[in-house]
């Protein structure tokens, strides 16, 4: 049973989660922001765009944000930008985690290089550093890091590794906005920590558009220049073309609606975690799993999982209390029809993590009420 939903004659008491709730709050400003773009009669690549671009190259800290049409583009702009420099070729090799959406491979193969997989670690559901050196060959020339639930996937561990080896570090923040990678010395948010990272805008996500969107950030300015004329059919000047590109870019009215959800998006993250906070202290079940918190601030909860043997059980018994739940990811990228050249490797972590995982409703306007009910619900199972 996937990502099973309340039918019309169940009473749905809490839903998985509440755009509309979420947007609600903001509502005046952001009727504003998408009526002065349709008053100004410019509508593509004009001030709204360059001005969250600023905006948002600031926030993360990067020096640049170049804004494209969704996050899957973002991380392949990246990689096609890096194989029209020359960083890149055919054949050569990106580490990538075993287990995450599919587009951080899709964005790998599709430009004809080949993903290497690496299994996460069970207890924090990331990439796991200490499995990653025994993937290096010398075709390997990247490593792709994903920000997996909101939770940082970057290590120093990582950061030597690329340093050692030569590897850029490329940074799949979709699902991960404002989160802040935290040590002694380092205090960045992801999206800042390697060479280049793509970002999703996709409505449900920490910072959602009202339509899908996506940003890439770099501190490298030849590459941020390509993935910019790359994304405009790999022109920068009207019809002059020096690349094959493609037609990827950020509207107005999205920009404008994402500069206004940003200005709220790291009081909105503390609401997540507030809501986190109370699911981890008071859900006492012991058949029930959380992956490990080893830093608050490294997690900005996009989604909350949960690990247990008897999940779709789970799921069933939940959605008769009325109570939506969606599970992150059932079946592996790598065994999925897309890529059957893969069907038949095995990764039993990941494996594992597709079997047990569960994700609770997660938004930052949920009641203390909605959140008390799924907890008590957890608890009587």
């Amino acid at each position: 049973m996937f990502n099973k939903r309340i039918k019309n004659d169940n009473k749905v008491i809490v839903p998985f989660l509440s755009l509309k709730d979420v947007t609600k709050q903001h509502k005046k400003e952001l009727y504003s922001a998408v009526c002065q773009v349709i008053d100004s009669g410019m509508y593509l690549q004009s001030k709204e765009n360059l001005d969250f671009e600023m905006l948002y190259a600031k926030y993360i800290g990067s020096q640049y944000a170049i804004g494209c049409a969704n996050g899957l583009d973002a991380l392949s702009l990246i990689i096609c930008a890096y194989m029209e420099l020359g960083i890149l070729k055919k054949g050569d090799e990106v580490i990538v985690p075993a287990n995450t959406y599919i587009a951080s491979m899709l964005a790998v193969t599709k430009n004809g290089l080949k993903a290497v997989l690496v299994e996460p670690n069970y207890d924090t559901c990331q990439i796991d550093d200490s499995r990653i050196e025994n993937a290096i060959t010398s075709k390997t020339k990247a490593i792709m890091i994903v920000h997996l639930y909101g939770r940082c996937a970057y290590t120093e561990k990582i950061r030597k590794i690329c340093k050692k080896h030569n590897l850029h570090l490329i940074e799949d923040n979709a699902q991960a906005c404002g989160c802040m990678y935290v040590n002694e010395s380092v205090s960045k948010r992801t999206g800042s920590l390697g060479d280049a990272a793509g970002h999703s805008f996709y409505p449900g996500k920490n910072l959602g558009a009202f339509g899908d969107g996506g940003m890439v950030t770099t501190s490298d300015s030849t590459l941020a220049e390509t993935v910019r004329v790359l994304a405009n059919y790999g022109s920068s000047k009207k019809y002059i073309f020096k690349y094959q590109g493609i037609n990827s870019r950020l509207d107005e009215i999205q920009a404008a609606i994402l500069a206004v959800k940003l200005k709220y998006l790291d009081s909105e993250n503390d609401l997540r975690r507030k809501w986190a906070k109370k699911y981890l202290e008071n859900i006492k079940n012991p058949k029930i799993i959380f992956p490990k918190i080893s830093d608050s601030v490294s997690n900005v909860y996009h989604i909350f999982p949960i690990f247990t043997e008897n999940r779709d059980t789970l799921q069933e018994y939940l959605f008769n209390k009325g109570i939506q739940t969606i599970i992150h990811y059932p079946i592996a990228p790598y065994k999925q029809k897309c890529y059957t050249d893969w069907n038949r490797l095995s990764f039993p972590i990941t494996e594992k993590l597709c079997k047990e995982e569960l994700s609770l409703p997660m938004w930052p306007t949920i009641s203390e009420e909605s959140i008390d009910y799924v907890i008590k619900a957890l608890n009587l199972w």
